[in-house]
């Protein structure tokens, strides 16, 4: 009987972890596709994209080493064995976007903190796929 209480508790808890990583994959491709949307835009460098790099107060040509940079980022990121080293890059990232926002004093809920919910999105999904990552953090013991 014991043996049956343990395989079932096993399965159940093995499942669980299945379902947390596959959810935790999604939300990653999700933020993946969101951020690679993104530097194909800063390196196609259409219209749109130099006048919002203007009215943040860069040079247009910058769009391209924003692009460039996030790209090795998002490489990174994607490669599961270095993805926490490409997450802490691309919350820099972020973080630079928050700044460049604030700085025009665009509207706070929906456009400043846009890259704080993308941030905390991204590392929710790493979570999720790498469980230990709370241990490191001290969030679990």
């Amino acid at each position: 009987m014991a043996t049956d209480i343990t395989t079932r508790n096993s399965s159940e808890t093995t499942a669980s972890r299945n379902w947390h990583r596959i959810v935790g994959i999604v939300i990653s491709v999700i933020v993946g596709a969101f951020l690679a949307f993104d530097v194909v835009g800063k390196l196609a460098r259409p219209q749109a994209v130099i006048d919002g790099t203007e009215k943040l107060g860069f040079d247009p040509d910058q769009a391209i080493v924003m692009g460039v940079v996030l790209l090795v980022c998002l490489v990174v990121y994607a490669i599961p064995r270095t993805a926490v080293l490409g997450a802490l890059g691309i919350t820099a990232y972020l973080g630079g976007a928050v700044t460049a926002n604030l700085r025009i004093e665009e509207p706070l809920f929906s456009t400043v903190l846009f890259a704080v919910y993308l941030g905390v999105l991204m590392w929710i999904g790493l979570v999720l796929r790498r469980p230990e990552l709370l241990k490191v953090a001290g969030l679990r013991r």
